[in-house]
């Protein structure tokens, strides 16, 4: 049986995330779901008052063979904007924080490095903001969160939002794509 990782990421919206990793060659499953903040069991409604501190995120088991962490890490900043505090394009509010979530310490180093990396690499003209924060419990989002993209391509959202982080994945990361 293949090792396998689990990454936890914030990047706004995770149906965008969540759309781009269901796509990434070695992910074994991308769900939809909250962490990070003071209420147990969340909600979608009470999650998007901006009360209980939790954050929209994505939880990836890839497989490390097929890609690195910090391959993971590198599709994650390539399609968010990882310089704004609690905002992704239209969508506002804390539970949109740009937030990686390590699961070890190995995961810490390499998440602080990356941001450092590229930070010194001026690619954005503000500085990153992402939070490197230890993992905190998991809870998926209600099922109809689940495969949001696949299920909806039509649907204004993801026609608007999340298909063009589907596109920009795949013209800048065509080597990493699923096959077949």
């Amino acid at each position: 049986m293949a090792k396998t990782e689990i990454a936890t990421l914030g990047g706004g919206c995770f149906w965008c995330l969540e759309a781009v990793y269901n796509e990434m060659e070695g992910v074994q499953s991308a769900i939809s779901g909250y962490m990070g903040g003071h209420v147990v069991d969340p909600d979608y409604h009470a999650v998007c008052t901006g009360s209980t501190g939790h954050i929209e995120v994505v939880q990836v088991t890839f497989d490390p063979e097929v890609n690195s962490y910090r391959e993971i890490l590198d599709v994650f900043f390539a399609i968010h904007d990882p310089t704004t505090r609690d905002r992704q394009g239209n969508d506002a509010g804390p539970q949109y924080r740009s937030a990686i979530f390590y699961h070890d310490e190995g995961q810490r180093k390499i998440a602080e490095e990356t941001v450092r990396e590229l930070d010194a690499e001026g690619l954005w003209s503000r500085p990153i903001v992402t939070d490197v924060r230890a993992a905190e419990t998991f809870y998926p989002a209600e099922d109809y969160h689940q495969n949001y993209f696949r299920n909806n391509p039509g649907q204004g959202y993801c026609s608007f939002v999340v298909a063009p982080k589907v596109a920009k994945f795949r013209q800048k990361f065509a080597q990493k794509m699923r096959r077949g």
